[in-house]
């Protein structure tokens, strides 16, 4: 099975048609997901579809990456159910307005640069696990609420279910041979789509799910009371959210990079993610952030503008305003066929063949991320777990690399020449290398090899001075810094100054002055 890289087909120039197509499929996939997050949170179902266009529109404008793909995310609204239950959806509006302002400011602080800290394995990891969270929510399209309880379907529905996703699959896969100038999964829902009408078929369709009617998104300030009481209940909740949609959104960004060979703009992604949320606060929308499937789908599809984004929003709009008979018809098997592609093209499948040549700490870290992105469907903390685990194995295997030459000159004074990192993981390996009691009168630690990285090291240098000094014995330390020498509590007894030969790189001083 091809990886996802392959999957997709990157070769094909960018036109109208391409993106329009695109577009119109990507809106078929983003409906049915946005209105069953907004009705998982307790909110109108519309609310959903507001801040899927609202979301896809100013981000697909304004945005950092064209080709990605926004709307009213499961992994953002996640974080609003419990200030849903418990104040209200007021209160919600006003946490991701707020929640919009955390994200623009970390874009004018151009703080998204920090997503290049996931290292590989990690995103391995969250790619996985991100497409079998995919494929294990198209199961649910399997099941039924029979007196308010969900049941698995069982025969004929269930042979209808599986014949029709079974069909827009083999569409997906054979149609391409046929022609690239249609997006084959938007073939596929309308061919499904025209068989389930024909032919009448009683199947589930997206109207089963929720009413896609209304009207343009009223502007709508949020009733909440203006003082520090609404803040510090709001807060909390804007801060999650605002960090799991830029997890989420610059991951998506990364993936698409790599996916595509070109690369977007963090910074400015981060504004545009702001922006949308604030709108989405003051115009009925539940707020969001990038949609992977959808951005897969939209991918997929051969969309590398950002026409497509806009044609997705514009067609939620226009099928909120006018086309909620005829959309609300369409057999949610063939958008569960598309999204199962989806899933499977998603899945970085040479990630096997290359798990017996990484580092058994690497392939460690690539299951437990994409475990707990299964687990618990939060991406933003898998991640997070994968960058922490990923540092300390980092640093582990780093302080193991601290190593000494020892000798003796002809005049005896004995020479220590370092080799390595010296930083807070490294500083007890450091700290053993002296024999102080043992030592000659006088001694040189050389750190020509080396690097002082924190301010451990620094203090663990300053430890060695004292311990020297009490011996009785001269110590000097040789090709430190000069941020070094001027954080040394014993600078003038203990550096040889050969300002032409010490290097010059900051270390902590940066952080204390």
């Amino acid at each position: 099975m091809p990886s996802a890289t392959r999957f997709f087909d990157f070769s094909q120039k960018v036109n109208y048609r391409t993106e329009i197509l695109a577009g119109i499929t990507v809106a078929m996939t983003m409906m049915p997901e946005s209105l069953s997050f907004a009705i998982l949170a307790g909110f109108p179902p519309l609310v959903g579809l507001y801040a899927a266009f609202i979301m896809g529109l100013v981000t697909s404008i304004f945005g950092g990456r064209p080709g990605l793909i926004s709307g009213g995310a499961g992994a953002t609204v996640i974080v609003l159910i419990a200030l849903m239950k418990s104040n209200g959806i007021e209160y919600v509006f006003a946490a991701v307005a707020l929640a919009g302002v955390i994200q623009i400011v970390v874009g004018l602080f151009k703080l998204g640069k920090f997503i290049r800290l996931v290292p590989q394995p990690v995103m391995y990891g969250f790619v996985n696990g991100l497409a079998v969270v995919i494929f294990m929510a198209q199961l649910e399209q399997f099941k039924t609420v029979v007196n308010g309880k969900a049941s698995w379907l069982s025969g004929e529905p269930l042979l209808i279910m599986a014949g029709l996703v079974a069909l827009t699959i083999a569409i997906v896969i054979l149609f391409p041979k046929i022609t690239k100038a249609v997006p084959p999964s938007l073939v596929a829902i309308i061919v499904v789509f025209l068989i389930v009408l024909g032919f009448d078929i009683h199947t589930k369709t997206v109207s089963d799910i929720a009413s896609v009617s209304g009207g343009f998104p009223p502007f709508h300030i949020p009733n909440i009371p203006l003082n520090l009481d609404t803040l510090q209940i709001i807060f909390p909740y804007a801060l999650i959210m605002a960090g799991v949609g830029l997890t989420e959104g610059l991951l998506t960004l990364n993936l698409v990079d790599e996916m595509t060979g070109t690369r977007g703009n963090g910074n400015k992604e981060c504004i545009a993610q702001g922006s949308a949320n604030i709108l989405n606060g003051f115009f009925f929308g539940m707020g969001g952030c990038p949609m992977i499937a959808q951005t897969l789908v939209n991918l997929s599809a051969g969309a590398r503008a950002r026409l497509s984004g806009i044609i997705a929003s514009l067609t939620i709009l226009l099928i909120i305003l006018f086309g909620a008979p005829i959309i609300g018809q369409v057999p949610m098997a063939a958008l569960t066929g598309v999204m199962i592609m989806v899933a499977i093209g998603t899945f970085e499948w040479i990630s096997f063949k290359i798990f017996n040549k990484m580092p058994k700490q690497d392939v460690f870290v690539g299951i437990l991320v994409a475990v707990i992105t299964v687990w618990l469907h939060n991406l933003a903390l898998a991640v997070l777990i994968g960058v922490i685990i990923s540092a300390l194995v980092f640093a582990w295997e780093s302080a193991k690399r601290v190593r000494a030459r020892k000798y003796i000159d002809e005049n005896g004074v004995k020479h220590y020449e370092m080799y390595g990192p010296l930083f807070f993981g490294s500083v007890a390996t450091f700290n053993e290398k002296f024999d102080v009691l043992n030592d000659p009168e006088e001694v040189v630690v050389d750190f020509k090899d080396s690097k002082v990285a924190d301010m451990s090291a620094i203090e663990a240098l300053n430890k060695l001075t004292e311990r020297y000094k009490k011996a009785g014995k001269k110590l000097h330390l040789k090709h430190l810094s000069d941020d070094c020498r001027l954080l040394l509590k014993n600078a003038d007894e203990v550096i040889d100054v050969n300002i032409y030969e010490d290097p010059s790189y900051p270390v902590a001083s940066n952080m204390i002055r």
